[in-house]
């Protein structure tokens, strides 16, 4: 087979005119070989490049919208709090004290039981507020049998009660459990307050 001649395209001035380049179809293949992984690394290298771009375009506007729903996350928060902190507030002030004095009649009569099957003849000494009286002792006359004896102490909170028995000795005391629910209603709020800031 007779040699491939192929036509030169360059300028004039740098070879002479109607020269043509002879090759061999072996060096024709190198060149195309060359050519082809040439373009093919070029294209790998521009889809490479786009696909970082697109990425590092999704990974920001996921970071922004990301960012905008902490912030929606944390207004909504804030909102809710400011909303439900007046009830709760309110709860705590006026509402628990009154539930107290009436829970606490049930109270003293559950903390008493267990001590009147330890020493069944003692007495069982139940301190207690003045104000407190009426309330505990209309509940303690539903159990019949008991031995007590009320005595008043106007130092204690109308929700606070003393049961001795012998040298055993139980303080009930709600006015402390109100106390301590109502500054850890306030507490969480105050920190919910301050949270909110630098969030």
């Amino acid at each position: 087979m007779p040699p491939l001649k192929l036509e030169v395209f360059e300028a004039p001035s740098q070879r002479g005119k109607g020269q043509t380049i002879v090759m061999d179809s072996a060096a024709i293949e190198e060149t195309r070989l060359q050519a082809y992984e040439s373009g093919y690394a070029a294209g790998w290298e521009d889809a490479t490049a786009a696909t970082r771009d697109d990425q590092a375009r999704i990974g920001s506007e996921l970071a922004n919208n990301l960012q905008q729903m902490a912030f929606t996350f944390q207004e909504a928060r804030s909102h809710i709090l400011k909303s439900v902190q007046p009830v709760l507030t309110q709860l705590c002030t006026q509402l628990l004290p009154p539930l107290a004095r009436e829970v606490l009649s049930p109270v003293v009569l559950d903390t008493i039981m267990p001590l009147i099957d330890d020493l069944a003849d003692t007495p069982v000494h139940v301190v207690l507020n003045p104000a407190a009286r009426p309330a505990v002792e209309r509940f303690l006359s539903q159990a019949a049998g008991l031995p007590l004896v009320i005595v008043e102490e106007p130092t204690l909170g109308e929700g606070q009660v003393y049961l001795r028995l012998g040298e055993v000795e139980h303080r009930v005391d709600l006015d402390l459990a109100v106390a301590e629910l109502t500054r850890a209603v306030h507490d969480f709020f105050e920190y919910s307050e301050k949270d909110g800031g630098n969030g």
